[in-house]
């Protein structure tokens, strides 16, 4: 099978690529659509260490096309979205409801793929980017069939992320205010999960200001160029003295000890840009005399068995958009021209499509 192997230096097409058979507790995935995430480019750049060979990729959906022993659920022919979650079912995390807590679904490492020999990693418990991958059953949720793939893939980490942050993680209540630092796939979900929510005031933030007509689409009542002139204190005078909740989806340094600064009394900092290994947040110890805080935020705390079908729920009913979230498509052909136009601002998601 075709697959993109990154190899610590480039990305390349490759043929040939096999992936073991599913085993007990497992199924097998034909790649239909995945999306491109910024996670996938922070590897590439070397912001998120990882060994090599790898097949990256983590935004996915398909078509189940075998199972292993034990599954009931999903079934041969389902189609599925994929979560990265590849977790254990017994801990304490996942047994109160946490499955973005268990152990088993974070930071460990498999080759199931292998190309000549060598064993090739797999990336977040997925790969994506390759026409097939073997996960675990819990990790593939099904859903219609009349709901297109290219559009559902996304839900698998921008939606779930940006969402799930506010829903979940924030709990963003009506009449709050949010601000929003970063408009990509992320941010722009996190918008509108906060349009869903109630918010009364959404802003914004990001140097591009060609992404202002698609912030507002997806229901930011203001923007901000970051470019112009001193954020914080336009932060302040939108929102009457400070913001209830501020999530910044770009990280570093400078960025997140702005966004502290945009906090009201009681305002919480929610952190979901990937920062290097070696970033340290440092603030003055009186920011936090006002009952501010800062919250993490892994994969938007989400529960992906029930947020994904709520996901869906609130698209079909016309709330939450997808279809506006896909700037362009790509065969798996044109991969070097989907890392470009990522990487220089031109997409809110680029979705990656296989071969039928």
């Amino acid at each position: 099978m075709k697959a993109i192997v990154f190899d610590g230096t480039d990305n390349k097409l490759v043929d040939g690529v096999t992936v073991r058979d599913p085993g007990p507790g497992e199924v097998q995935v034909r790649i239909v659509a995945s999306g491109l995430c910024q996670s996938d480019l922070s590897v590439v750049n070397g912001k998120i260490p990882f060994p090599t060979p790898v097949i990256l990729g983590h935004e996915g959906a398909g078509i189940v096309e075998a199972v292993g022993a034990g599954v009931t659920q999903p079934a041969v022919g389902d189609h599925v979205v994929l979560s990265t979650l590849a977790t254990c079912g017994q801990c304490p995390s996942c047994t109160s409801g946490h499955p973005t807590m268990c152990r088993e679904s974070f930071g460990k490492t498999a080759t199931p793929f292998e190309l000549d020999g060598t064993p090739i990693h797999n990336y977040a418990a997925l790969s994506t980017f390759s026409e097939r991958i073997v996960v675990r059953a819990v990790q593939a949720v099904s859903i219609p069939k009349d709901i297109p793939l290219s559009t559902a893939c996304l839900i698998g980490c921008a939606v779930l992320t940006g969402a799930g942050a506010v829903l979940n993680r924030a709990r963003v209540a009506p009449g709050d205010s949010v601000v929003v630092i970063g408009a990509g796939g992320i941010g722009l979900n996190v918008v509108q999960a906060a349009r869903v929510a109630g918010a009364a005031t959404i802003v914004a933030i990001d140097t591009n200001t060609g992404k202002e007509s698609q912030t507002r689409l997806f229901g930011a009542t203001h923007f901000i160029d970051a470019a112009a002139g001193d954020t914080v204190a336009a932060v302040r005078d939108l929102t009457a003295g400070g913001a209830d909740h501020v999530f910044d989806c770009v990280g570093g340094e400078a960025i997140t000890s702005q966004a502290m600064e945009m906090l009201d009394w009681g305002g919480q900092l929610i952190m979901l840009g990937v920062a290097g290994p070696d970033a340290r947040l440092s603030v003055p110890a009186t920011t936090f005399y006002m009952d501010r805080s800062v919250l993490g935020c892994r994969y938007g705390s989400s529960r992906p068995g029930a947020d994904i079908p709520k996901y869906l729920d609130l698209y079909r009913s016309g709330r939450l958009l997808l279809d506006e979230l896909v700037t362009k498509t790509y065969e798996l052909e044109d991969f070097a021209s989907l890392m470009y136009d990522a990487r220089n601002g031109k997409l809110d998601r680029g979705v990656l499509l296989m071969p039928s």
